[in-house]
């Protein structure tokens, strides 16, 4: 068979080839130009050039994670608006979009785990940093304990608060001493104990993680300091109560002394 009857579908072969490199290098540029209007906090016109490359080359996947970020700077953290909100769920859906391609993409979790966080819908935040334990670089990552003890705490504090103003019992009794206030019912006590319990112990674990990673991480021990304080709230037993107290305030001041130190280093880099 001669070569010259094959020559249609050659053309047509490099006609394809042609178009697929313009089509990326199209893309490239549209990714080109998005950066650089990110990078001018001009987030909506990134997000019209990152969309156009993506369009052009769908397996650009920069172009994807530089889409949701730039989502991402125009959700307002707690923001209510119905306006924020939807900035807030394109965000998501964006890194969504980009864990399809690259499901172990640590930082795509961690957004939408912080945007969660900050829509107050603390258990989704909670698995996605969780998730991100299962991910061999950030198995070991104070972040990621740190994140998750926090959350515990966002979730197990509404609920003791609401408790001590339904029983009228959210003030201290004694003026002197605006940092204690009266124990618990023994029945309330237990039913807390029954509902906070689990997330007090794996917010208290998982913060001593974190400042087992890293001694002077100055959040993880303040909000161990905290989650101490809710351990207090749930024991049975007074010596148990106080024994906890005790910790949280050791705790306390060495976040002070760390804050402290970390101050007069700045201040002597800049002497």
């Amino acid at each position: 068979m001669k070569l010259h009857k094959f020559a249609p579908l050659f053309g047509v072969l490099l006609l394809a080839v042609a178009s697929s490199g313009c089509k990326k290098l199209q893309a490239r540029d549209q990714l080109n130009k998005g950066v650089g209007a990110f990078r001018n906090a001009q987030y909506q016109q990134a997000i019209d050039h990152f969309q156009r490359a993506i369009d052009f080359d769908p397996s650009l996947l920069n172009a994807r994670l530089y889409l949701a970020t730039a989502y991402f700077q125009l959700y307002v953290p707690s923001g209510e608006s119905k306006e924020n909100i939807e900035a807030g769920k394109k965000a998501i859906e964006a890194f969504e979009d980009v864990l399809k391609s690259d499901p172990n993409n640590s930082a795509a979790i961690s957004s939408i785990a912080t945007v969660y966080y900050y829509m107050k819908q603390f258990d989704k935040a909670k698995e996605l940093q969780e998730r991100r334990l299962q991910i061999p670089e950030d198995a070991n990552n104070p972040e990621v304990y740190y994140w998750i003890g926090q959350l515990d705490w966002a979730i197990v504090y509404p609920k003791l608060m609401q408790l001590r103003k339904d029983l009228n019992l959210a003030n201290p009794k004694d003026p002197n001493k605006p940092d204690v206030l009266p124990p618990l019912p023994e029945k309330a006590r237990a039913e807390l104990a029954q509902q906070n319990g689990p997330l007090v112990d794996d917010g208290v674990k998982s913060l001593e993680k974190a400042v087992e990673l890293k001694p002077d991480y100055i959040d993880a021990i303040a909000y161990l300091n905290l989650m101490y304080r809710q351990k207090a709230e749930i024991e049975p037993d007074q010596s148990a109560r106080d024994a906890d107290i005790a910790k949280a305030n050791e705790l306390s001041q060495r976040a002070v002394r760390l804050q402290i130190s970390a101050l007069e280093k700045a201040v002597e880099k800049v002497k």
